[in-house]
């Protein structure tokens, strides 16, 4: 990470400084999203700029930035030639105004920051063993559609499954399966792929948006539904969804195998078309 942008500059990460009456780091008052590039390319740039316009609106602060902006700051961040495979976070906060208040004063201006970090690739054991995952309930606020910074919820879920030898925590709330700590969730049951539908309950992913877009190009059967906690732990195989770690497999849940405790077929499927949907970005086809 040579430089990071904050407030219309691009500075050394060291150089680069945010006051302590900021919101975000007061409140927790803002929202942020985290772009792949591949190849200098972006995957779904529109669609990540249209959630993260989304969670701003939600929490009604104006988009400091154009698209076309935005757009600039981007793909100064991952350098010419593009470095590796990288991951690009944007975060605007509510600013810092000169006093901590719960009302923040008109006219504040918004903290805008952003920066870029190389995607470490997926270890090949996981595509031969899958990750483990622990249920837990819900215990999130009502507005998880909004892609806040307040993540303190996600950090102790993230630790709990660490703790118990898991990669992720999949939440739960009355009985129906909501997401992972840091993932969107999918059921294949009966040869069925099935997701919970987008609601306040859950951020709509993009990367779950593209699933079921190459699910519904291939002729792969799915459902968006609410998904019973039963059925999450008899299903023939669980998959997790995020944009830095693409669609993993999950064989373990509360410590018992998922199906045949090995990474599925359709699985396997969806991530030879997220592959090679992946190298179409990556050669600018997409």
């Amino acid at each position: 990470m040579s430089e990071v942008y904050l407030n219309g500059a691009f500075l050394r990460p060291e150089e680069a400084k945010v006051s302590v009456m900021d919101r975000g780091f007061l409140f927790g008052d803002g929202v942020y999203e985290v772009i792949p590039s591949y190849g200098g390319y972006f995957l779904r740039l529109e669609q990540h700029l249209n959630r993260f316009d989304a969670s701003l609106a939600a929490i009604r602060l104006d988009n400091p930035l154009s698209r076309e902006e935005w757009r600039t700051l981007l793909r100064r961040l991952i350098g010419t030639p593009p470095a590796a495979d990288q991951a690009v976070y944007l975060q605007v906060t509510r600013g810092a105004p000169g006093s901590r208040d719960h009302l923040c004063p008109a006219g504040t201006q918004p903290t805008v920051f952003a920066s870029a970090s190389p995607i470490k690739p997926r270890r090949p054991e996981i595509a031969q063993d899958g990750v483990a995952c622990i249920t837990r309930p819900d215990i999130r606020w009502q507005r998880c559609e909004i892609k806040s910074i307040s993540l303190v919820a996600a950090v102790m879920m993230r630790r709990e499954a660490e703790e118990e030898g898991a990669l992720e925590t999949i939440m739960h709330r009355a009985g129906l399966v909501t997401e992972g700590a840091v993932s969107n969730v999918f059921v294949v049951k009966n040869e069925a792929l099935m997701t919970p539908p987008n609601s306040h309950l859950l951020l709509p992913g993009i990367t779950r948006g593209l699933a079921l877009l190459l699910a519904e190009e291939h002729g792969i059967r799915y459902l968006e539904e609410p998904i019973l906690l039963e059925t999450l732990r008899g299903a023939d195989e669980i998959w997790l969804s995020s944009s830095t770690r693409e669609v993993l497999p999950v064989t373990r849940l509360d410590g018992r195998p998922v199906g045949d405790g090995r990474p599925g077929q359709l699985w396997q499927r969806m991530d030879r078309l997220y592959q090679a949907h992946k190298e179409q970005v990556r050669n600018g086809h997409v």
